[in-house]
């Protein structure tokens, strides 16, 4: 199979955002687009990487032991742990790694990659129209953002049913443990989990893989040790007719049984997500030589434990060690295990966000950086909160992982079909029709049968992640279509850049020392705050600078492509800086940048002018009206551009403009 260069790619790559993140001031570009190839993903030693990887990649499929198997016998009571049964599940467990991680994601998907980043928001950059229609969101673009509102809902779940799973096992070191002790440690956990990711995960993430590595190895050796005790739990790995078996026997319920299976997957889109943070290869070295086996050991030797000990269907994985000392330390290190996999699942939804921002599809929001060698590390205080809260009133409404799991199977599964529909629609040019068709039709095949499976989980908790994903999806689809309505009102405003020149030109206003920078979503027009200040104040800067900073559809412009300046008549300056979507824009890193190229500024005598919109609701047509409530109630929430861009407060001054929505 071909593989997608970035070459490949560069000709889809489609993603040019008309409006800002929010206000006038800031960051959209109707310049010439500029593609750069994304350099320095997954450098150093591959092994190295891979180990790594395994705490951030592999948290979240690596904790799914905890209870997948066990889900699959809640689902019928048709369904027991005689030989068939359990042949059969294993079968099914085995051949869904392999069908969707194995050859899905680690074969085929991490090869259509944006400039090196992998995940839903980076595959939607690639299959966007390059020039969309102003007030409209075409159908697959929705589809792609109701496949990342999915993830910010699987943010949720995750951590909450494996914490939760994993406190689970304290049941069985004390019996008869009342259950809101569980419910209350989960929760202890979680708020905890959540309050020291301000601090940044750099120097946790240093023990990550180590961590994970222990664990992978101890669940390994826990399989291999009962499959010794019955190996002919072996043959359901080798012959696949014990899966079909299973369905042609249970029927109808056993492709219901497809909603707990897909259990033991949870964690592909992570695998794709994370892809940019560490190489293909490393990611791919991990699965096929570690994780897949261990994992595959484990679900084998649960399996032979359930045909010696039918009675430990409720609590197979951690009967799999002895009472006392070696299922304490299981229980410890299963609640580490499942840290480790929330805290991929949090920093994966930052991630996920600053995308949206930088792509113009959400406001504004803070964002730190809680490191200062890797860009990548970055913590968003309202979506930690948001998350926390959200978690934890999950392990506090649904009581147990049992339940919680419908709910979960609905948001992975979902994310992965819409996922593989991307991968089509990139792949069709390079690898041609028939070929895309056939590869992206088969993987399409297995997801929708994983999700038709989880639809009738949908009355009993499923409705929570597509709901919160509905949510998310309005609230992103609004603020675009909100932020292109304003742009086109600053375009109507604004006049051609040359008239004014030749204005000033002409009537010789009064110039004041220093520089005054004027933020503008334009990269051709005289910027509206421009106007509003000349008209009002009759007075000019010695040096005008234009800055327009523009968002890209690759991840990452290199540090000396970023910037360029454009000296243009009148003591005017045009800049315009280019950032990835993985990065957030700084000012005073861009005019230290122009320092190099011909344009001095000093931070003692450089003003910055933005512009802040009043909004007024009224009935023209366009959006709805509570579209308009919603965007208003997302502009004015939007973090302030001072602090977005990184100004300095006492060089500012804000112009309000008011506009009709």
């Amino acid at each position: 199979m071909a593989s997608l260069s970035h070459a490949d790619l560069k000709a889809d790559a489609a993603l040019k955002p008309e409006g800002p993140p929010s206000g006038t001031h800031d960051a959209s570009a109707l310049a010439p687009r500029h593609h750069h190839h994304h350099q320095g993903h997954g450098h150093g030693n591959p092994w190295k990487l891979a180990l790594v990887a395994l705490g951030v990649v592999y948290g979240d499929i690596g904790t799914s032991p905890l209870y997948a198997l066990r889900e699959c016998f809640h689902e019928s009571d048709t369904i027991t742990t005689q030989r068939a049964d359990v042949m059969g599940l294993l079968s099914l467990f085995f051949y869904a790694m392999t069908a969707v991680v194995t050859l899905k994601y680690v074969t085929f998907v991490t090869r259509a990659d944006n400039h090196g980043e992998g995940g839903i928001l980076a595959l939607l950059a690639l299959v966007l129209p390059k020039r969309g229609t102003p007030g409209k969101i075409p159908l697959l673009v929705a589809a792609g953002l109701f496949g990342a509102a999915l993830l910010y809902a699987d943010g949720m779940l995750t951590p909450a049913i494996s914490v939760l799973s994993a406190v689970e096992g304290i049941e069985g070191i004390v019996p008869g443990l009342d259950r809101s002790v569980v419910v209350g440690v989960s929760v202890a956990i979680l708020f905890t989990l959540f309050v020291v990711q301000r601090r940044g995960t750099g120097r946790v993430g240093m023990v990550f893989g180590p961590i994970m590595l222990v664990w992978f190895v101890t669940i390994g050796a826990m399989g291999a040790y009962w499959i010794t005790t019955n190996p002919s739990v072996m043959w359901s790995v080798i012959d696949p007719r014990y899966a079909l078996s299973f369905f042609a026997t249970h029927r109808l319920t056993g492709f219901w049984v497809l909603g707990s299976v897909v259990l033991c997957i949870t964690g592909g889109e992570a695998l794709y997500a994370d892809m940019g943070h560490f190489g293909r290869q490393p990611i791919a070295r991990a699965w096929t030589f570690f994780v897949w086996p261990c994992l595959t050991l484990n679900y084998l030797g649960q399996g032979a434990l359930l045909l010696a000990h039918p009675e430990q269907v409720e609590d197979g994985f951690f009967s799999m060690v002895p009472d006392g000392a070696p299922r304490i330390a299981l229980v410890v290190l299963a609640t580490m295990a499942t840290v480790i996999a929330s805290q991929a699942l949090i920093s994966g939804a930052f991630s996920l966000t600053r995308q949206a921002v930088q792509l113009g599809y959400l406001p504004r929001l803070e964002i730190r950086h809680t490191s200062g060698d890797h860009e990548g590390q970055i913590y968003v205080p309202e979506i930690n909160w948001l998350l926390m809260v959200a978690c934890i009133a999950l392990v506090i409404g649904f009581q147990s992982s049992s339940r919680m799991a419908a709910a979960y199977g609905i948001a992975v599964t979902g994310t992965m079909a819409i996922t593989t529909m991307l991968f089509f629609m990139v792949t069709r040019k390079t690898w041609g029709l028939a070929r895309a068709a056939i590869v992206s039709g088969l993987m399409l095949a297995v997801d929708l049968a994983f999700l038709s499976a989880n639809l009738i989980k949908v009355e009993s908790g499923g409705w929570i992640p597509l709901v919160v994903a509905l949510v998310i999806l309005f609230m992103m689809t609004t603020w675009k279509l909100g932020r292109d309505r304003v742009a086109k009102f600053m375009r109507n405003r604004s006049e051609p850049l040359e008239e004014f020149l030749d204005h000033v030109h002409d009537k010789h206003p009064i110039r004041v020392k220093g520089t005054a920078v004027f933020m503008t979503s334009s990269s051709g027009g005289t910027p509206p705050v421009l106007l509003h200040h000349y008209k009002h104040n009759q007075v000019l800067h010695e040096q005008v600078v234009l800055l327009s900073i523009i968002g890209e559809d690759v991840p990452i412009i290199p540090r000396d492509q970023r910037v360029q300046v454009e000296k243009l008549r009148e003591g005017f300056f045009r800049v315009t800086a280019h950032y990835g979507f993985m990065q957030t824009p700084k000012v005073i890193d861009v005019l230290r940048a122009c320092m190099k190229r011909g344009l001095q500024t000093s931070k003692h005598d450089t003003s910055f002018y933005l512009g802040r919109e009043k909004l007024v609701i009224t009935r023209n047509p366009g959006l709805g009206l509570i579209q308009k409530l919603v965007f208003s109630f997302l502009s004015r929430n939007a973090r302030p551009a001072t602090d977005f861009f990184e100004l300095p407060p006492e060089r500012v001054l804000e112009m309000g403009m008011q506009l009709e929505l």
